[in-house]
């Protein structure tokens, strides 16, 4: 059994981990708030303007080259993930869920590239000997609307020089403060409606000054609130799962210290029990 002053140590060691961690989930905590409020207030909007033109994309057909699709011969995965660790599953999810979807695409005989947004999955692809098009990191806490644009810009370009012909998100999506799920999203070609969710009446639309500019002006726009919203999900869903991991990681340390404390008890109380003994046994030995 290892001796009091090792316990000891260990049980002062463990104390400052949980100071940490109980730190750490206060910080998240603090940053959760601020990314739940950015994402709540976009996510209604983004909707809306996702179904409107989804919409205007089922009515005419195409008004874009941003909604044109073509016959898919490439596609380009685009994963999300964080900077920093200590999240729990929040970046493995996200890459298993872009290394399948890889797999399987390739399995149909398409062509893919692969982007990645944030330190964790441009470290993976990295180890996996993935050559990255296009690498964006250091967006933790930085997030805005004009880093939405910029990543939007890339995306749309290439998709319209034919560098791929379809474009696919890989992300958390923000759910709860301890609920997060990994959505697929396809972002480009922008798809209308399916048949099952169009409304049952036709919509016969005015475009005002005309079609084109209402397109010209709307499709980007669209792309770029859709990354926005896509950043913005993903960094809620972040401080969400570091704040939930910190607090388990808490629990787990509170639980140790009781452990080692018990240990530390019983080995104290084995040697005042041993020198009581060893005092007892001297005495008897002057006695006689």
């Amino acid at each position: 059994m290892p001796g009091l002053k090792e316990i000891r140590k260990r049980i002062n060691s463990v104390k400052s981990t949980k100071q940490i961690t109980k730190a750490m989930k206060m910080v998240a905590a603090a940053k959760f708030r601020k990314a739940q409020a950015r994402i709540t207030e976009l996510k209604p909007y983004a909707e809306k303007m996702e179904m409107v033109l989804a919409s205007l994309a089922g009515a005419v057909g195409s008004g874009h080259p941003l909604m044109e699709a073509r016959p898919v011969k490439k596609v380009e995965i685009v994963t999300i993930t964080g900077d920093r660790g200590l999240c729990g599953a929040f970046n493995t999810n996200v890459m298993k869920a872009a290394t399948k979807l890889m797999k399987d695409l390739e399995s149909q005989g398409y062509q893919v590239s692969v982007s990645s947004i944030g330190k964790k999955g441009f470290d993976l692809f990295k180890r996996r000997g993935i050559a990255l098009r296009k690498h964006w990191s250091g967006l933790s806490g930085k997030i805005n609307y004009a880093i939405a644009q910029e990543i939007a810009k890339n995306l749309s370009e290439n998709f319209i020089n034919g560098t791929y012909d379809e474009l696919i998100l890989v992300y958390n999506e923000f759910k709860s403060a301890v609920v997060q799920r990994v959505r697929t999203f396809q972002l480009l070609p922008m798809a209308p409606i399916k048949g099952e969710e169009k409304s049952q009446e036709t919509v016969d639309f005015i475009y005002e000054p005309n079609q084109q500019a209402i397109f010209d002006t709307l499709v980007p726009k669209n792309i770029e609130i859709q990354v926005f919203r896509a950043l913005l999900d993903s960094q809620a869903a972040e401080e969400g799962a570091r704040m939930t991991a910190m607090e388990n990681a808490t629990k787990a340390a509170n639980d140790m210290i009781a452990r080692l404390t018990l240990k530390f008890n019983k080995a104290r109380q084995e040697s005042i029990t041993k020198e009581l003994m060893d005092i007892v046994g001297g005495v008897e030995a002057l006695k006689h």
